[in-house]
């Protein structure tokens, strides 16, 4: 299995060892853009690989806040009462990269940055950019990839 992310097509791709696609999804990455600076909130481009899955077996909506599921399951009320906050939503694949002084250590690693590939409200657009650095996915299409790639599964970012 390997994942491809293009950030100027904003789809992720996912395919087997031989190169042949098996799933295609609309993605949203950066509104900044493309970039691995610590505070940039860019997403990093790259190779780099699932370091963990987070969420198996939580409800679809289920809100994560630092990884961890809140209690909470996002809907209308929490909209109101939250109308700023980032949602990270039903599972997260929490991103490591794999180029040292690229996408790893340093001002620049992956998973210090907490990139994830994670669900979101299913209001929320996709193809095109908006989020502050993570890949986010509709609801439904994290389930699915969630449960179709194994930890350490690579994962290429690109600006094509």
């Amino acid at each position: 299995m390997h994942i491809a992310i293009s950030i100027k097509q904003q789809t992720l791709t996912l395919s087997d060892d031989s190169g042949q696609a098996l799933r295609s999804y609309p993605v949203s990455t950066a509104t900044n853009g493309p970039g691995e600076l610590s505070g940039s909130f860019c997403t990093p481009r790259g190779r780099h690989l699932i370091r963990a899955k987070i969420g198996a077996g939580e409800a679809v909506n289920t809100v994560f806040s630092a990884r961890r599921p809140t209690g909470e399951i996002y809907g209308p009320e929490l909209v109101e009462r939250f109308p700023q906050r980032d949602w990270i939503l039903t599972r997260i694949l929490w991103l490591s990269g794999c180029e040292p002084g690229r996408n790893r250590l340093g001002r620049v690693d992956t998973m210090r940055r907490y990139v994830y590939i994670h669900g979101s409200p299913d209001t929320t657009p996709m193809g095109r950019p908006g989020s502050i650095g993570c890949i986010r996915m509709r609801n439904a299409d994290i389930v699915e990839l969630f449960d179709l790639v194994p930890p350490y599964t690579p994962v290429d970012i690109s600006e094509d």
